[in-house]
């Protein structure tokens, strides 16, 4: 998202487009998947004065304006990513925290079978799927 269509979108809301807000969104579109306090070292890397308290109620902004979106990949902090992007499912590396992503349709065939045998609609772009990634994989058998 430009600079300019994020100061419209701001302003269509009453609101206004500070350093900050650029500066978080900038470090989420930047860094892919990344928590809150990703983003806070991100940020203070450009702006040394902002705030754990600021990044946490401007990614709530954010997600409120639909511009990022956040999925728990494991206990403690949400992972913010760009709410744009293709919807995917999350797949987080026990052993070095990699997190890569898949194809929805993956999953598709486990989805219709939830929702014609239980009603249940998987919602996936909040579906993290946890496992042991390939090369830490290989790695172990290695060892």
């Amino acid at each position: 998202m430009s600079e300019s269509s994020l100061a419209e979108l701001l302003r269509s809301r009453g609101l206004r487009l500070t350093a900050q807000r650029q500066l978080v969104l900038k470090a989420v579109l930047d860094l892919g998947h990344a928590t809150p306090e990703q983003v806070h070292t991100a940020v203070r890397e450009v702006a040394a004065g902002v705030n754990i308290t600021t990044i946490y109620r401007t990614l709530e902004l954010l997600e409120r304006l639909g511009l990022v979106t956040h999925t728990h990949l494991s206990h403690g902090s949400p992972t913010y990513h760009a709410a744009g992007e293709h919807e995917h499912v999350h797949l987080v590396c026990r052993e070095c925290g990699a997190i890569d992503e898949i194809a929805p349709e993956m999953l598709g065939p486990l989805a219709d079978q939830l929702a014609g045998q239980r009603g249940f609609q998987v919602d996936i772009g909040h579906v993290a799927l946890f496992g042991v990634c390939g090369r830490c994989a290989q790695d172990g058998e290695r060892k």
